[in-house]
């Protein structure tokens, strides 16, 4: 993990336990963390990576989401570095 960028590895989980285990880190988030890097994985289908696009590129405290290096990432950005 880098400084100001918290990992959430949503490996195992359902659409509705990945939304719920990344609002939490949302509502956590403090003023030093600037992005949420997603772990989604993309080799068992598509499901949470779509989820987390369409749900959070709209949220409030999410400036824009971005693809990760990883085709399994999506990262959220909160503020700019």
């Amino acid at each position: 993990m880098q400084a100001g960028i918290l990992e959430l590895d949503l490996h195992g989980m359902n659409t509705h336990q990945a939304k719920i285990a990344i609002d939490s880190q949302l509502k956590r988030a403090k003023g030093g963390v600037y992005r949420l890097r997603l772990i989604h994985g993309y080799r068992g289908g598509t499901a949470l990576r779509d989820m987390i696009r369409e749900t959070y590129r709209h949220h409030p405290r999410v400036l824009r989401v971005e693809l990760g290096l990883n085709p399994g990432e999506t990262e959220l950005v909160l503020r700019e570095f």
